[in-house]
């Protein structure tokens, strides 16, 4: 078996078209755009690389063959927040042999360990946490856009190298038609005739100042969280300009007390089921098909992320825009599932406000990390 570094154009197709081999007798895939994956590793693309380095390799058998690939990472601002200095490794795919595994898996961590790192996390990305995050566990059915797929083998792999969960990322699923519960609704009109509140859905003419009132919320939300760094102003902006591909105003939602910004939930309809059959290609005919999927729209939508700013948090506020959103959708007689994704289990909060809804697991992934 060889190590290949990716380096120019040919290694790079050979990197994408290593999942495309692994999965191609598995009907529950859906293929990441090639577009999406090399954004990832695009020093002007990813602003990530602003303080942070990637590297990415492909595994060859005897004959040539394309068996496995995998990423490692180092991103500056989190891996000395750590009781070890700790990287990250992830778009790993591999063939089920575990020497092939292990081998992929040895070359993330004599980089890393090269560069000053003690541990690596994975399977992660290098970005945000919305995208290409976890190793799935439980619910092996079609993804939602964005959200890891691998086949069960790959956790026996992690565990026998080493790997232990570090948290359980949890994904609920709710009924589009189906009524919240009373207490939930009655809570959520109770709290949205409180003088002084203020909810508007996201307008994208005006999305330099939503993107500030979403910084200013995300980053008071999670700032309790052990290992949190402040979200950037850019870094939003390249997310939300990664949106507008797919978005609906009508389903980002944002908070208001007195003015001030108090809560968002960002709420997308399932782009993975507008690219499905495109095999990662966006071909003019695929971008034809895309319009076309996208203007008859989709029956899944992904709640992405949430974020209420600490001294908001029990005022009720998730409860209204959830109530708004449901007062956009119900009419549409489009979407028949919203996907709650993810929370982490360590968030007993947004776990109860997924129960409160009626919320049923749909799937887990793991985030795991191995300390050399």
């Amino acid at each position: 078996m060889t190590v290949t570094q990716v380096a120019g154009k040919r290694t790079q197709q050979a990197f994408l078209d290593t999942a495309r081999i692994i999965y191609q007798n598995d009907t529950n895939f859906i293929c990441p755009l090639d577009d999406d994956i090399e954004a990832v590793f695009d020093t002007k693309k990813n602003p990530f690389f602003g303080f942070g380095k990637a590297i990415r390799w492909i595994l060859t058998d005897g004959d040539g063959k394309l068996i496995g690939r995998v990423a490692a990472f180092i991103n500056e601002k989190k891996a000395y927040n750590y009781e070890q200095p700790t990287g990250g490794m992830g778009f790993f795919e591999c063939i089920d042999d575990e020497k092939a595994a292990f081998l992929l898996f040895d070359t993330a961590k004599a980089w890393l360990q090269q560069n000053g790192m003690q541990a690596m996390d994975g399977p992660i990305n290098f970005g945000e946490n919305d995208m290409f995050w976890g190793l799935l566990i439980e619910g092996f059915v079609p993804q939602s856009y964005g959200m890891n797929y691998n086949p069960p083998y790959y956790k026996k792999f992690f565990d026998a190298y080493g790997f232990k969960t570090q948290y359980e990322q949890i994904t609920n699923h709710i009924s589009a038609h189906k009524p919240f519960p009373d207490r939930f609704t009655k809570i959520a009109n109770w709290v949205a005739q409180k003088p002084g509140y203020r909810f508007e859905h996201l307008k994208a003419s005006e999305i330099e100042k939503f993107a500030a009132d979403f910084m200013e919320i995300y980053n008071d939300a999670w700032k309790d969280f052990e290992n949190f760094v402040p979200i950037k102003r850019e870094t939003i902006l390249e997310t939300f300009r990664k949106m507008k591909m797919i978005m609906d105003e009508n389903l980002i939602w944002f908070s208001y007390v007195d003015d001030e910004p108090a809560a968002f939930v960002v709420v997308l309809p399932d782009a993975n089921q507008m690219i499905k059959g495109f095999n990662g290609k966006l071909t003019l005919l695929n971008k034809l098909r895309f319009v076309y999927n996208k203007w008859k729209g989709v029956s899944r939508m992904r709640a992405i992320v949430m974020g209420t700013k600490t001294k908001f948090q029990k005022h009720g506020l998730e409860s209204v825009m959830f109530i708004k959103l449901k007062e956009y959708v119900l009419p549409l007689k489009q979407y028949d599932e919203m996907e709650l994704s993810w929370v982490g289990d360590f968030n007993d909060k947004m776990i109860a406000l997924h129960e409160a809804m009626g919320g049923v697991l749909g799937k887990k992934h793991a985030t795991m990390r191995y300390i050399f």
